[in-house]
């Protein structure tokens, strides 16, 4: 069986992994903890500093077009999608959480590349603060056990 086996825990080793991480500077107190726990989490399971891409762009619409540009050079196992969109009084709200996920997952599949999507849709800034960490932590991991999973399902 590839991956996990029911019931166990997924071994999860970053050593040789290249990451790219893009991360919205849109609400950045959060997006920041969302980085910091990420990139952390990344080193933690084996991820050498160098192989770490770390870029921010505007906001989460701006995400994607970061994340395909990192998937067309092919210098990456795995990408990580770091963003917050917090409810407002408009429809906008709708508009950025369904776009910016679209866009997210496009890429994913367009390239075959494993992105851990941690753009995080809440309904107020405390919601978003306790789930920022938590998040980032997640997507680190995320990456990790789907770039090892997408090379036992495609060797070369």
């Amino acid at each position: 069986m590839l991956g996990a086996e029911k019931g166990k825990a997924v071994q999860l080793d970053g050593k040789g992994l290249r990451i790219g991480v893009v991360q919205a500077r849109f609400n950045q107190g959060i997006t920041n903890a969302l980085a910091q726990a990420c990139v952390g989490e990344l080193q933690a399971l084996g991820v050498n500093a160098e192989d770490i891409v770390h870029v921010t762009v505007a906001g989460a619409l701006e995400v994607p077009s970061a994340l395909q540009a990192m998937a067309e050079s092919e210098r990456f196992d795995a990408l990580v999608a770091l963003g917050c969109v917090i409810r407002g009084e408009t429809y906008h709200f709708e508009l950025v959480c369904n776009e910016s996920a679209a866009g997210v997952t496009r890429v994913g599949l367009d390239y075959g590349l494993p992105i851990a999507n941690a753009i995080l849709t809440t309904e107020n800034l405390p919601q978003a603060v306790a789930r920022q960490d938590e998040k980032g932590r997640d997507a680190a991991q995320v990456a990790v056990e789907m770039a090892r999973l997408l090379s036992e399902l495609n060797p070369e």
